[in-house]
């Protein structure tokens, strides 16, 4: 009798029962590695300060550095995952998380501190690119292609993790000092290996080429860029110039070579796509300058203490976790789109209503009112990402996706200080509002017409098996 093989194989075989829900739990918790350390780092940063006798724009870079790594190594770290699978990928990211850990906790000087956070970076950028490669593949074992119930566990997790980091920061610090926050990556990256090694299925090596030169120069062009939105100034006009340079050699080098990092002829055509990562910029510089700037106006314009400014914007971060836990489970793109840009667009025309002198159930309306956006749009661009993508290159478009909604935090940060000269007053408050509607109209200008959206989630099984 003839050997089956390939699609005439699959089609003897009985139709798997559903997908392996042994997966979730590792990618839950590599997943919110780097929100942990995204938001704990936030009240370390005065301790670490007083240690090394540095000053808040030396610290700064405690933050920055994990922004410019991750944003980096997401798409980068993604490709490789779509070539040797999210196994190899994700035991290497948490082993090295757990590496920074140790290195961290025992940093002689700010500077080797820095050198951990580009670590961390780096190592928890592989998670989640994996978990949309480990989604992917699931849907094609089993022909069951709904991604929305696991896309809206991770949101979640990183929602909450994100609402207890600083206090749990605080409660570490308390009890061992600034060092226990770079400590906890040890055991959570023991955790994220004795998962990955019983649960993460092994999977084939897609033997290709890696394409070096062209992650190079991508990483030239994003940090050239991504450092001089951190501080935009004149004298800093280099950094622009060597990103487009950059931006001109990746360009020509992806459309040369046979197997790209980026495939920009796919990626070119692909305008839904492109329009996604696009939104996402814009929703991600909404939500970063109403956290940044609002936060700052709490302590500065209004006189809050910052615990006291913490707490007024603790509904913000509740209602997104809320948001995401009920809806969840429903695709719903194109109307968790246009819902969220609305309730966007109508919290920066009420942030224009905020004075020094308002009453506190507006000031914490305002952050419950924009909250529903942000767990309504990042659910809804995963889940368009996830059909849009190609995938064959599912993680690195899933890591692209990150990076830019690091860009659009950085933008946001870049907004704050400009309207924000000397300190953060009403007048700023008020010109930052503006920003941020203007985004936020411009963001509903892009979904609005956009009919393919309504479309998303009607994949078949054919399409499923593609890849």
């Amino acid at each position: 009798m003839p050997r089956l093989t390939g699609r005439t194989e699959r089609a003897t075989r009985p139709a798997p029962a559903g997908s392996d829900r042994r997966l979730i739990p590792p990618m839950l918790f590599g997943s919110v590695l780097n929100p942990i350390n995204s938001s704990m780092i936030a009240v370390a940063l005065v301790p670490i300060g007083v240690a090394f006798g540095a000053p808040p724009a030396e610290t700064a870079w405690l933050v920055s550095a994990l922004y410019l790594a991750t944003a980096v190594g997401q798409p980068v770290i993604g490709r490789l995952v779509d070539m040797y699978g999210p196994r190899r990928l994700y035991l290497a990211g948490t082993a090295l998380v757990g590496v920074a850990g140790v290195l961290g906790a025992l940093a002689p000087s700010l500077g080797a501190l820095i050198a951990a956070r580009v670590l961390l970076g780096f190592g928890t950028s592989a998670a989640y690119p994996a978990a949309m490669r480990l989604t992917r593949s699931e849907a094609e074992r089993t022909g069951q292609d709904s991604p929305a119930g696991v896309l809206a566990a991770l949101a979640v997790a990183n929602q909450t993790v994100a609402v207890v980091g600083p206090a749990l920061g605080g409660l570490l610090i308390g009890l061992g000092g600034w060092r226990a926050v770079f400590t906890l990556n040890v055991p959570l990256s023991a955790v994220c290996l004795v998962l990955a090694t019983l649960r993460l299925p092994r999977s084939e090596t897609r033997r290709r080429a890696v394409d070096l030169l062209g992650m190079a120069l991508f990483a030239l062009l994003l940090v050239a860029l991504m450092l001089f939105l951190m501080h935009p100034r004149a004298d800093r006009w280099y950094l622009p110039v060597l990103s487009a340079v950059a931006a001109a050699g990746f360009a020509v080098r992806e459309l040369r070579v046979p197997d790209p990092f980026i495939d920009l002829r796919v990626l070119g055509g692909n305008g839904p796509q492109l329009a996604t990562y696009l939104r996402q910029l814009l929703a991600y510089t909404t939500s970063y300058a109403f956290m940044y700037g609002y936060t700052q106006w709490l302590e500065q314009g209004r006189g809050l203490g910052a615990s006291t400014a913490g707490l007024v914007l603790l509904p913000l971060s509740v209602a997104a976790l809320i948001v995401s836990t009920l809806t969840g489970r429903r695709e719903a793109v194109r109307g968790k789109l246009i819902v969220g840009s609305a309730l966007q667009v109508a919290g920066c025309a009420l942030l224009l209503l905020v004075r020094a002198d308002s009453a506190l159930w507006l000031l914490l309306a305002v952050g419950a009112l924009l909250g529903v956006p942000q767990g309504l749009i990042g659910l809804a661009t995963q889940n368009a990402l996830y059909r849009q993508a190609d995938p064959e290159r599912i993680a690195s478009a899933a890591g692209l996706l990150r990076t830019f909604g690091y860009l659009g935090a950085l933008a946001a940060s870049a907004a704050t200080a400009a309207f924000y000269p000397h300190r953060a007053d009403t007048a700023g408050l008020h010109g930052l509002a503006l920003f941020m509607l203007a985004g936020s109209a411009l963001l509903l200008a892009t979904i609005l017409p956009d009919r393919s959206l309504g479309r998303l989630g009607t994949t078949t099984p054919r399409t499923i098996g593609k890849a």
